[in-house]
């Protein structure tokens, strides 16, 4: 069965999360993706935790094998004198251009999408930075950790009287690789049906806010600004976090009515609950949530988290486990649907990668190949994908220029 990119030739010069993200999907899905590295300036996530067996090296890192299974790496020096012309048959090659370094790095080594084009005039490039390519903090350096406090979500995430607290992962990252994706995609479509190329401009930042557009809207419509709450919520009590019987477990539970709530309590065994003054109703139950969570911790703490959770759904009550890594690794819903998937690195050995959220009938998801080594398939590139002489690579080779 034929995949959905299939014969798409990808060029990749971004690094961490964003570019190599955007870029995987289309690996995933038959398209040959060439990373360009340089042991010179290495991917920063090639050297991030967690290494296998706490082993250190350029090639151990679990954190950069997540994003680049099924591509191809190509070490090429791009300061090197013959580099540019590397990379103009690598142009011609490709389809799609990915990078997302600071704004005007690719201007600087002459890769804009305006000299791109007049190697191939339908090329497609995605540009995905901090904040844009344009405007007064376009060239302002970080990460997504960054980001994820310029957009709001550290000040969103927290208890009201303590400090904020930074979300786990940099959330901008990961939002600007599903969306980088899709730009990518109607870029595609738009070139099938017209023959004409496209500039994908993508900023982090505003990705970011992007994924708030629900807080935004109340503030634009009602001046609501909001903040953090810790775990309660607005419309719904009990609800948070709540400690089960083991070491760290827990359940959380969002009781969001008053018909919940009478089940919530025949569920603990305490039908008298349902009537006290305090917790009533809704507004009483948001008005005494302080006493309300030392009962739910009470009865929580004397069951397992799975418990809770079993007890409280069969009762249409919505509550779930807090799940480790170990969980999801066990669970038999992502293991039906097949979410993890096995591969054989060169240097990590057997290790598992996480397929996409989706699933297309009739153009499956196909995991070929680890993440690769850096350089590890730069003969194959060149000789094979672009077709040069043996005697040409050695030279480069030799010259440094393949390093």
């Amino acid at each position: 069965m034929s995949q959905a990119f299939e014969g798409l030739k990808v060029l990749d010069f971004s690094r961490v999360i964003a570019g190599p993200m955007a870029s995987e999907y289309l690996a995933l899905h038959g398209a040959t993706v060439v990373r360009i590295e340089s042991i010179h300036s290495p991917d920063v996530l090639r050297i991030a935790l967690p290494y296998k067996e706490r082993i250190p090296g350029i090639n151990r890192s679990g954190y950069f094998s997540i994003y680049n299974a099924n591509k191809l790496s190509m070490a090429l020096d791009l300061g090197h004198p013959k580099a540019k012309d590397v990379v103009r048959r690598l142009v011609l090659w490709c389809d799609v251009v990915v990078e997302n370094f600071i704004p005007g790095t690719m201007e600087k080594w002459k890769l804009s999408y305006s000299d791109l084009r007049k190697i191939r005039p339908d090329i497609i490039m995605l540009s995905s930075s901090n904040q844009g390519q344009g405007g007064p903090y376009s060239k302002f350096t970080g990460y997504g950790f960054t980001l994820v406090a310029l957009s709001g979500y550290t000040n969103l995430t927290g208890w009201p009287d303590r400090l904020p607290c930074h979300p786990f992962g940099a959330v901008t990252d990961f939002a600007a690789g599903y969306l980088g994706s899709i730009a990518i995609i109607g870029a595609l479509n738009y070139r099938r049906r017209t023959g004409k190329g496209q500039y994908l401009d993508i900023s982090q930042y505003e990705c970011g806010v992007y994924m708030l557009a629900p807080l935004i809207l109340a503030y634009c419509t009602k001046g609501k600004e909001a903040g953090r709450v810790g775990n309660s919520g607005q419309y719904a009590a009990p609800h948070g976090a709540y400690p089960c019987k083991g070491n760290d477990r827990w359940c959380v539970i969002a009781v969001e009515n008053d018909e919940q709530w009478q089940t919530f309590c025949a569920v603990m065994g305490n039908a008298e609950m349902a009537r006290d003054s305090r917790f009533c109703t809704i507004e009483k139950r948001l008005e005494n949530e302080e006493d309300l969570n030392a009962v739910v911790t009470g009865w929580s703490q004397m069951k397992t988290a799975e418990e809770v959770m079993e007890l409280l759904q069969k009762g249409g009550v919505p509550a779930g486990v807090v799940s480790t890594p170990a969980d999801l690794h066990d669970d038999p819903q992502l293991a039906y649907r097949q979410h993890f998937r096995e591969l054989k690195h060169p240097e990590i050995g057997y290790h598992k990668y996480q397929a996409p959220p989706f699933r297309f009938s009739g153009a499956p998801t196909r995991f070929t190949s680890a993440a690769p080594c850096l350089g590890e398939h730069t003969e194959y590139v060149c000789t094979k994908l672009l077709g040069m002489r043996d005697e040409e690579f050695v030279q480069l080779l030799e010259e440094g220029a393949l390093e």
